[in-house]
């Protein structure tokens, strides 16, 4: 009786690189959901990453295991040795080796990265650690590698529109009560009229080319997306603290409409030197209290696009999606 043996070459046998039963090129390949917590410096980022490439119809499959290879060596050589967590440079650096390793024409990688900051509560001071999230997002073909940062971060917004149903009972009562139209006015300059709240979610999203040296710190990003709602929120608070949030936000009504335009705005003034090929996506979400639904409001172009909008009033014929910038600036 004959005993056919396995040896080294047949077991070396590399079936992804052979011929599919179906010649058709696949447009995305890749692992998602890997998760890695990350310590840089005395901080700790919990990082969710997904890793695709493109696959030509002559290869039947992408080597699944060299998508992980590729995240721990970036880990491993890149992100322990900055001073800071970039999670745009993490996704540049592991698009670009596994691109190599796959033998891609294009690789792309998206990291969501959550990490604490610590911060004081507005008059109190105590210290409160508030979670955020970082994004980074990348595109490496032959031609370069393009790449986009973000922020997210949790507010409070106030309905203008219920508000000023509020008000309008308001004068109401006070007219026949005896209270003059001036005396209202300033009631109503003097104590915030009440209104429904949201809990919201902003997030902005910022791309530069490479060549354009420009980091853009998170931290002013964070600013400008707080900023943008009625109020910030904190996780611990004095009532000192609670109940400058509340006056605050109802003397900042806002639509999740006013968020969106509110970050544009801030983006524009607070980064005058970006290039006008940059791209901006800002994006609010609001958790209604008053509905089941929630609602959307969100704006992405070109910052030439914003700018000229803002400036002149006049809509922007074109509106430059994400997916559009990226592929278009990378040359695929």
């Amino acid at each position: 009786m004959s005993v056919t043996k396995i040896g080294p070459d047949a077991a070396a046998l590399d079936v992804q690189a052979g011929p599919p039963s179906v010649p058709v090129a696949l447009s995305r390949v890749g692992v998602t959901g890997v998760e890695k917590v990350i310590r840089v410096g005395e901080e700790l980022y919990f990082a969710r990453l997904d890793c695709f490439v493109d696959l030509g119809a002559e290869q039947k499959g992408a080597h699944m295991s060299r998508f992980d290879e590729a995240i721990n060596e970036i880990v491993g050589d890149v992100v322990l040795g900055e001073a800071t967590f970039r999670a745009e440079t993490l996704a540049q650096h592991i698009a670009e080796r596994v691109r190599d390793s796959q033998r891609a024409e294009r690789a792309e990688v998206t990291i969501a990265a959550r990490y604490p900051e610590h911060k004081p509560a507005p008059v109190s001071g105590v210290i409160t650690q508030e979670i955020y999230t970082l994004y980074g997002r990348a595109i490496a073909t032959g031609s370069g590698t393009h790449r986009v940062v973000g922020v997210s971060a949790t507010g409070m917004t106030a309905c203008p529109c219920a508000q000023e149903l509020v008000k309008d009972r308001a004068r109401v009562r006070l007219a026949a009560d005896g209270f003059s139209a001036e005396d209202t006015e300033r009631i109503f300059q003097a104590v915030p009229v009440a209104t429904h709240n949201q809990r919201g979610l902003g997030t902005l999203h910022i791309g530069c080319r490479p060549d354009s040296g420009i980091e853009l710190d998170a931290m002013a990003l964070l600013a400008i997306v707080e900023g943008s709602m009625s109020s910030e929120i904190y996780e611990l608070m004095k009532r000192s603290d609670e109940v400058e949030v509340v006056e605050k936000a109802h003397r900042r009504p806002r639509f999740v409409e006013d968020c969106v335009r509110e970050m544009i705005s801030g983006v524009i003034d607070a980064f005058p030197e970006l290039h006008g090929d940059c791209f901006v996506c800002a994006r609010q979400e609001n958790l209604e209290t008053i509905h089941q639904h929630n609602v959307v409001a969100e704006r992405y172009g070109l910052l030439s696009e914003l700018r000229a909008e803002v400036a002149s009033g006049q809509p922007a014929r074109h509106h430059t999606t994400l997916d559009r910038w990226l592929t278009h600036s990378a040359g695929v």
